[in-house]
C-alpha cells in the first residue's frame, strides 16, 4: 500500500517530460500591430546604415589597381560586394535618385514607393497584421508590385529610372573590380583565409 502511494506521487519519467515538451506549441514571433511592424522595420533600416563602411576607405585611391587575372577579378568583386554592400546600395540608390532630379514630383513619388518596399518587405521581420487579420507575405508582395506599377505609369519615369539604376550598377561593378581587397575581411574566418590571423593554438587555448 505504501509503495503504491509512493509510486503515484513520484516524478514522471524524463521521457514523459520530453514528450510533453514536444507536444507543446512553439511560437517564433508574437503578432504585433501594423504600426509597430512599420516602426520595427524603420529601426532595422536605420541599424543597417551602421554597417556602412567608412567612405574614406571606400574611396581610397591608393587601393585601386587592376586584378591580375579573370578569376582574381571575380573573387575581388564578390568580396567587395560582401564588404561594401551597404555603400553600394547607397551609391545605386543615389544614381537612381539623380536620374529623376529633373522631375521633383516623380522623385518624390518613386522615393515613396521605394520606401514602401524597404519598410514592408526588405526590412520587415514580423508578420503584417491589419485590423486583427494576418496579411500573408504573398499579398504584401502583390500589393507592392501593383503600387510600383501604378507609380511608374503615373510618373512615366521608367526610362530615366532604368538609366539611373544601370549607371549605379556600372559604377558598383567598376569599383568592385578595381578596389584592392587586401586587408578587408568581415570576420575572423576571413582573416584566417587571408593569412592575417594565425590559426596556431597556444598552450592556454585559443588562437595565437
Amino acid at each position: 500500500m505504501i509503495n503504491h502511494i509512493m509510486n503515484s506521487i513520484s516524478p514522471a519519467p524524463a521521457d514523459a517530460d520530453a514528450d510533453a515538451d514536444a507536444d507543446a506549441p512553439t511560437y517564433t514571433t508574437i503578432p504585433i500591430s501594423g504600426a509597430d511592424v512599420i516602426t520595427r522595420s524603420i529601426q532595422n533600416l536605420t541599424a543597417s546604415f551602421s554597417r556602412c563602411r567608412p567612405w574614406p576607405d571606400f574611396l581610397a585611391t591608393s587601393a585601386i589597381d587592376l586584378p591580375s587575372s579573370l578569376s582574381a577579378a571575380s573573387l575581388r568583386l564578390r568580396k567587395n560586394v560582401r564588404y561594401f554592400s551597404t555603400n553600394y546600395a547607397v551609391v545605386a540608390s543615389t544614381c537612381a535618385a539623380v536620374s529623376l532630379i529633373g522631375s521633383p514630383v516623380a522623385l518624390t513619388v518613386v522615393g515613396f514607393g521605394f520606401a514602401l518596399w524597404l519598410v514592408l518587405f526588405f526590412f520587415r521581420e514580423d508578420p503584417m497584421v491589419i485590423m486583427g487579420r494576418h496579411i500573408s507575405d504573398r499579398a504584401v508582395i502583390v500589393a507592392l508590385v501593383l503600387c510600383s506599377a501604378a507609380i511608374i505609369w503615373f510618373t512615366g519615369a521608367l526610362t530615366s529610372l532604368l538609366m539611373g539604376v544601370s549607371v549605379g550598377v556600372v559604377v558598383v561593378a567598376i569599383h568592385g573590380l578595381l578596389r584592392n581587397t587586401e586587408g578587408l575581411f568581415l570576420d575572423e574566418n576571413d582573416g584566417v583565409t587571408d593569412g592575417l590571423v594565425s590559426t596556431s593554438h597556444n598552450p592556454n587555448g585559443g588562437l595565437s
